[in-house]
């Protein structure tokens, strides 16, 4: 029975590698180009992708070999397991494959070509930034920051017409909704992922009431409003979703004048995860057309990862760089001995963990000096400073993560609801950021991940936890307690070795849940990103 599945996985195989690397080289110049030609290209390969899960017949076979229990290889019952979750999604008519690839595609090329126009002049999601970090006149402010919203006037229609489709489609296979089929075949639990969203709400209430109160009093006073006139405009990013520069400390001036990239090779370089290949591969330039966010890309499964990225000397793009090329490195260090299926990072959320663990450094002061040389008067105001810096990031960005949790779920409950009004009411009940009065706009729709990666924003705040638990491994096992607040992980080739033979190696082989265990000697445990962030259960 084993040699039947394994030559049933090796002619799945060879049917679905030529495919993946054409989509995601499609992809990568789409995102380059926002070229038609290149977009309809990804919609074909995509849909052929799908096509090939949505055979019925394969499906009974797979589960014929899942019912005959005899299937004990380790790799194999995995391989098995993978699929059938596959196909149990993709269990459709062709046309509404097609359909949900068409319609899904459509919206990514209008994010990747749209760039805002305000008071008549076409402006970039970086411009945005700067100005919403920079600029002190209100109306200026309003303006740009409704200037970042236009995107989601364009799609709106579109993403709740898909999202009636992928219900239909969700359903169409056995399950109430998308949001619950998504969660339940990547493998992750629903009621324990809310218990989990419920209890850090619960004990993040008052701390984030606490720092939100004092970066208003310090945003009231910038603006010369009282803290109850705030609106979103007044914060440094469009959705509040990333931590503004406070106080004294302006993290920005470290980067000034800095070869980011450089400093990026030169870190991973000091782990011993080279990624020289990587960075020829990439594309980390700001241009016309070219998708305005961030992503890493593996093409093939066999080692050509690339990194997109528009990259400007800030804290910001210092925190991205390390983030996508923490994605990178996972990907490159699988092991190349992994059959095809699983030559892949076990999950979303521990990829993700790795990202946040080294997009982290760009706050923690020890890194900053070892890799700027920090002059004393920037290192003692930045050391003084990182430990409240990282409490804000993270809170700010775990409350942000909740309203696209919550919101998601009850979008895809009914996508004909006021959706722009469930939008406003959950940004004042996690985020506590009033809503301009008297505006009804579809501001949910200008967050991409909504339409291009959806459901998805569970696997950042898990993936949160586990870069803490993570940390505290590295730091009092692999390090002996000289961690990351002695080293900066500075030249820690211990701390390379770790994560690839305890994180990157063993691909998709075995489910996160175990991987976080074996890596950690515990299963995901909250508390490491609770204690992080000094509040009391």
């Amino acid at each position: 029975m084993e040699s039947q599945l394994q030559a049933f996985i090796d002619q799945l195989a060879a049917e679905i590698e030529p495919i993946e690397k054409a989509l995601h080289e499609y992809y990568w110049e789409a995102s380059l180009t926002g070229s038609d030609e290149a977009t309809q290209k990804v919609a074909e390969f995509e849909t052929q992708y799908r096509l090939i899960f949505s055979d019925g017949t394969r499906f009974k076979r797979l589960k014929a070999f899942q019912e005959s229990n005899q299937i004990v290889t380790p790799q194999l019952r995995r391989q098995l397991q993978l699929l059938i979750l596959e196909f149990t999604s993709h269990q459709l008519p062709p046309e509404m494959i097609e359909d949900l690839v068409n319609r899904q595609t459509a919206i990514e090329q209008v994010f990747n070509t749209h760039r805002a126009v305000v008071d008549g002049a076409e402006m970039t999601d970086n411009e945005i930034l700067e100005v919403l970090k920079r600029e002190d006149r209100n109306e200026r402010r309003r303006a740009v920051w409704e200037g970042s919203k236009q995107v989601g006037r364009k799609v709106a229609m579109d993403i709740i017409a898909l999202a009636h489709q992928r219900n239909e489609a969700a359903r169409t296979v056995g399950f109430d909704d998308y949001y619950q089929m998504s969660l339940k075949l990547s493998e992750v639990d629903e009621d324990e992922l809310f218990q989990i969203v419920n209890r850090l709400e619960s004990l993040t209430n008052e701390p984030f009431r606490r720092v939100k109160g004092n970066l208003d009093r310090e945003l009231a006073a910038r603006f010369g409003i009282a803290a109850e006139n705030l609106r979103p405009w007044h914060y440094a990013d469009p959705f509040f979703q990333e931590a503004p520069e406070t106080g004294e400390v302006k993290f920005d001036a470290v980067f000034a004048d800095c070869d980011l990239v450089a400093v990026t090779r030169d870190f991973f370089k000091g782990l011993g995860l080279s990624i020289n290949d990587l960075i020829e591969k990439s594309d980390l330039i700001e241009r016309p057309q070219k998708d305005q966010h961030a992503f890493c890309i593996h093409i093939d499964r066999k080692g050509d990862v690339r990194v997109l990225a528009n990259t400007r000397p800030s804290r910001r793009w210092m925190e991205t760089l390390l983030h996508e090329y923490g994605h990178a490195v996972y990907d490159k260090y699988l092991d190349a001995a992994l059959p095809f299926l699983l030559r892949a990072p076990s999950h979303l959320i521990t990829t993700e963990a790795i990202a946040m663990l080294m997009g982290r450094l760009a706050r923690n002061a020890v890194w900053l000096d070892k890799t700027f040389h920090l002059s004393p008067e920037q290192k003692a105001a930045i050391t003084a400073n990182a430990i409240e810096s990282f409490r804000l990031r993270t809170l700010i960005f775990v409350r942000w993560a909740m309203v696209m949790i919550h919101f998601e779920r009850e979008f895809y409950r009914n996508p004909d609801c006021d959706v722009n009004t469930l939008w406003w009411s959950l940004v004042e009940r996690f985020q506590f950021v009033t809503r301009p009065e008297g505006r009804n706009e579809p501001d949910w729709a200008a967050k991409i991940h909504i339409s291009a990666a959806p459901v998805y924003y569970h696997n950042y705040l898990l993936g949160e936890m586990v870069a803490s638990q993570l940390q505290h491994t590295i730091d009092w096992v692999v390090l002996n307690g000289q961690g990351v607040e002695v080293t900066g992980y500075i030249n820690s080739p211990l701390v390379g070795d770790f994560l690839r033979k305890h994180v990157f190696k063993p691909g998709a082989s075995v489910h996160w849940g175990e991987l976080i265990k074996c890596a950690t000697g515990e299963l995901l445990n909250p508390q490491y990103l609770v204690d992080q962030l000094h509040i009391e259960d």
